[in-house]
């Protein structure tokens, strides 16, 4: 469990550092090596919708537990680099699935509020970070999702700082609040977290990641977009193929 920890501390500093973590997530071991090759890359990160999907689920923990683990498990063993894994909302168990993801060589995980009773959420968050502190691993970044924007609480960005200080004063490292957020959102959201602490998800409007730097973001991921550009890729050879095209100019090898 050494290396797991030293990986966990490492992925724990990236988090912390000023320069803003940016990850595209992944969804199997082929794409974990492709983002792994791709100079600049320091971690990687799964996303839950993209593994589901691509064994046929849909998402909202309707993939089982051991089929998630195990697409981790292929995906920390194909790279080098410290893996986040996106968790759900931990499957009806979220301290004993994060152990399972520690077992397999994940070192930070996202897990979703689905805005249950704020002490709810903020004793799981508490008993995550304990199981991880009993797996040896006690830098593990646990990185807090609130879903008050997602689901749409009454006043979303309030729900979210009142939420995501509940997290970190239960032992989160980071808070996700994933959603279309404009600048002064994230203003708001790190100055109530502080810097580094808050991590977003790179849609259409959010602040360009030079901005999200230069406001005190940890991180920001890509969920479920990076395979929807991959299909697309995939969907736009067919037609080309269709048409009487074939493979584009500039295709990379895998290796």
């Amino acid at each position: 469990m050494t290396s797991t920890a030293a990986a966990a501390t490492t992925l724990l500093r990236l988090h912390q550092a000023p320069e803003l973590l940016t990850v595209v997530n992944v969804w199997d071991a082929v794409s974990a090596q492709v983002v792994t090759g791709v100079q600049g890359t320091t971690a990687l990160a799964t996303a839950s919708h993209s593994i589901a999907a691509s064994r046929g689920y849909e998402d909202g923990e309707n993939i089982p537990v051991a089929e998630m683990i195990e697409e981790v498990r292929r995906i920390v063993a194909a790279t080098h680099l410290p893996v986040t894994a996106d968790l759900e909302g931990g499957y009806g168990d979220a301290p004993g699935t994060v152990r399972r993801a520690i077992e397999v060589g994940v070192v930070g995980a996202n897990l979703e509020d689905q805005l249950k009773p704020l002490a709810e959420a903020a004793a799981q968050v508490e008993a995550v970070m304990e199981a991880a502190r009993d797996a040896g691993v006690p830098d593990f970044v646990l990185n807090a999702r609130t879903d008050a924007f997602v689901l749409g609480a009454d006043d979303p960005l309030a729900e979210a700082v009142e939420r995501g200080r509940a997290y970190l004063d239960a032992g989160a490292p980071t808070v996700f609040v994933p959603g279309p957020l404009d600048e002064d959102q994230v203003a708001t959201l790190v100055d109530a977290f502080g810097p580094q602490k808050l991590t977003v998800i790179g849609l259409p409007g959010v602040p360009s990641p030079p901005r999200l730097q230069e406001l005190g973001v940890a991180r920001v991921s890509y969920g479920p977009l990076s395979q929807r550009v991959a299909l697309t890729a995939l969907a736009e050879l067919v037609e080309s193929v269709h048409d009487g095209g074939g493979v584009p100019e500039g295709t990379r090898p895998l290796n």
